[in-house]
């Protein structure tokens, strides 16, 4: 199989989906890889690096996506780029699909095979392709509602850690998720007062036996969410529902009642974000406020810190890619029923429920899709 790996372009992406080993790993199994010129150059690897593992460089977008059998990429395929994948070329990346449909009805349309990487899910319900950057963002997360409480950025002037004899910044993090956890973990360990909510009971449990006893665990409920925002400095939203739309845990008349120039971070915004007022931003133009409030809604938050991203990421990715490489995609799926999780559009149709139900499509079995 000739895989490719065209350089992202989605704002301030430099995330790359195959590292130099990556490539080493698909020659030894056989494989041709194509990856186009600089496109590892954001997560610190040059093009002589690819060569010296076995991959050809191409120079342009174009000829990757014309040549390739399978395309890995990071982030969602950007409009300009619909157009250059091929039918029934299998697409491996992260899609987010439920929060633009647009891109739905583009793959859909053009036929490719998109195996999402958000999806893909155990029987234990882990879902090990998004724990690596959800790890990531979480941890950015507490550091940029640090940065943003400062007066010159819009926030409040509150120092996130505070000083002795000062009452440092209250932090209030929805969803107790990896996302949440680690949030939660970063704010708790600099000082700040935490309070973490969750909806799940077990999980609070687990969460009171390993985390620092500056976070205060809450059942998740609307008048308590409600209540906590009030005098809350800072707000992360890590609310996850796999492949579905997340839920809008804060409304509007929530962040009405928030103190002035106090921040939201919505790491949920890849799933269309669980703060009303939230809508996506870039890198290049992170903020904006609502009622006086700070959000911050970075649709890529890890291709922030590219190279300990894309290392973790593509630790993760590589087993499930080499497995699609090696079987082909559909005996990959017959296989490996957390791969066969990942597969959201097949021949038009979708496969993967939540997509369908966020926009009123049918949703069509594995085997119905593939016609077998």
């Amino acid at each position: 199989m000739i895989i490719g790996v065209p350089k992202e372009i989605k704002n301030n992406e430099n995330r790359v989906a195959m590292t130099p080993a990556g490539v080493h790993a698909f020659c030894q199994a056989g494989h041709e890889v194509i990856i186009e010129k600089f496109a590892g150059l954001g997560s610190g690897f040059e093009d002589k690096e690819y060569v010296n593992a076995g991959a050809s460089i191409i120079e342009t977008p174009e000829g990757v996506f014309n040549k390739a059998d399978m395309i890995m990429k990071v982030k969602e395929p950007m409009p300009v780029e619909y157009e250059r994948l091929k039918p029934n070329q299998i697409l491996f990346t992260y899609f987010h699909f439920a929060s633009c449909l647009e891109l739905t009805k583009a793959m859909m349309k053009n036929n490719i095979v998109c195996i999402a990487y958000e999806t893909v899910q155990t029987t234990n319900g882990a879902l090990p392709l998004l724990a690596p950057m959800s790890e990531v963002a979480g941890k950015i997360s507490a550091h940029v509602a640090a940065y943003y409480l400062a007066l010159p950025y819009g926030g409040t002037g509150v120092l996130m850690w505070g000083v002795p004899g000062v009452k440092p910044a209250k932090v209030v993090v929805i969803g107790g998720g990896t996302v949440g956890t680690c949030a939660a973990k970063v704010a708790a360990g600099i000082g700040a007062r935490v309070t973490l909510f969750d909806i799940n009971v077990n999980r609070l449990r687990y969460l009171d036996d390993v985390l620092p006893k500056n976070i205060t665990l809450l059942y998740s409920n609307q008048h308590s969410i409600e209540e906590e925002l009030k005098d809350a400095d800072a707000v992360i939203g890590a609310v996850l529902i796999p492949g579905a739309e997340a839920p809008k845990l804060v409304t509007e008349e929530m962040v009405k009642k928030m103190k002035p120039n106090s921040v939201v971070v919505d790491v949920a915004i890849d799933q269309g974000g669980c703060i009303e007022t939230s809508k996506p931003t870039s890198h290049s133009e992170p903020v904006f406020k609502v009622h006086g409030v700070l959000h911050y809604c970075v649709t890529n938050m890890p291709g922030a810190f590219a190279r300990t991203s894309t290392f973790a990421l593509t630790n993760a990715t590589l087993p499930y890619a080499l497995k699609i490489a090696n079987l082909g995609y559909k005996e990959a799926l017959k296989k490996d029923c957390a791969l066969a999780k990942g597969l959201n559009i097949v021949n038009g149709k979708i496969t993967y429920s939540p997509v369908a139900k966020t926009f009123g499509f049918d949703c069509f079995s594995i085997e119905e899709a593939i016609g077998e």
